[in-house]
């Protein structure tokens, strides 16, 4: 009597576990981020706040005046002017051109900073407002190209921060600092200083646009002297806009990832140039299936015999 061999079921294997999901960092760590990215131009900041805020109670003003244009204005370089216009009492039209004069730079921040990063119609809104040069020279680094949304926003409210109260303790305290103190006034350019060599620094060995930027600089100095700043950003604009389009319509074999040759650095396998098919040997190559049919047309023409093709 034969019998058959007990048939085995193997146990049904348990399903692999899903992959993790990333794990997004935290609003503190970004916070922590953020505020460490911020130490080197808030210690600009304080400097330059401190001698606003000195400056506000020296024309006169309330101490609370140097909290109240720090937090509402914001402007920099235009409070200082701000100062003078107002213990003139200057019409607010006069403000107000002054205001766009000396601020109209940030219309052309816009163009690279990274807004559609930020989150909400509220972040986006605070965003703007505390758009000042320090903050676009660190968000629109090559260094803060992972940056969050978040992380930006975190770093320009730790620099309004600083602005704020350094200009509110200038006011109180700017009676105690002597007078034979000097150099605080170039705080702010030594620190554009700084922030201009981190961004030439970037640009890995692109030359053209620091010099490019110098000419810009050099052209608004002689031929716009009184409105050196826009024209200068106008022209660095312009000749940006122009180098883009000359590079992008130059059809020398350069495709859009940085003007090298589409077909450099690929490497083709040896063996498959060998047996004759391209088609694997060099990426976007169509089949070439007449290589196929002429070995099939000379087997079936010698016999069968692969020696013979």
């Amino acid at each position: 009597m034969h019998t058959s061999p007990p048939v085995t079921v193997d146990p049904p294997r348990p399903a692999p576990a899903p992959p993790a999901a990333p794990v997004s960092p935290t609003i503190a760590s970004q916070a922590l981020a953020a505020f460490k990215d911020s130490v080197g131009a808030g210690l600009g900041f304080v400097t330059v706040g401190l001698a606003f805020g000195a400056l506000v109670t020296q024309s006169g003003l309330q101490w609370w005046w140097a909290g109240l244009s720090a937090a509402l204005a914001f402007g920099g370089s235009f409070e200082f002017l701000l100062i003078g216009l107002v213990t003139a009492v200057a019409p607010l039209a006069t403000i107000g051109v002054s205001a766009f004069m000396v601020n109209v730079r940030h219309v052309f921040y816009a163009l690279s900073f990274p807004l559609h990063r930020i989150p909400g119609r509220v972040g986006k809104t605070y965003s703007t407002f505390a758009l000042c040069d320090e903050a676009y020279a660190l968000a629109a680094g090559e260094q803060a190209r992972d940056w969050t949304g978040r992380r930006i926003v975190c770093l320009q409210l730790f620099l309004h921060m600083y602005w704020v109260g350094s200009a509110v303790a200038g006011a109180l305290l700017g009676s105690l600092i002597p007078k034979s103190v000097t150099g605080l006034d170039f705080a702010l350019t030594a620190l554009f200083a700084v922030l201009a060599v981190d961004a030439v620094r970037d640009l890995r060995g692109d030359l053209p646009t620091p010099v490019l930027a110098l000419l810009s600089a050099l052209a608004a100095r002689l031929l716009f002297p009184g409105e050196m700043l826009l024209a200068a950003f106008g022209l660095f604009t312009a000749g940006l806009l122009a180098r883009h389009f000359v590079v992008s319509g130059n059809p020398n074999g350069r495709d859009e990832r940085g003007g090298r040759d589409s077909l450099d650095g690929v490497q083709p396998n040896c063996d498959t140039l060998a047996g004759g098919d391209l088609s694997t040997a060099l990426p976007g190559t169509a089949p070439h299936h007449t290589s196929n049919h002429n070995r099939n047309h000379n087997r079936n023409h010698s016999g069968g015999n692969p020696s013979h093709a």
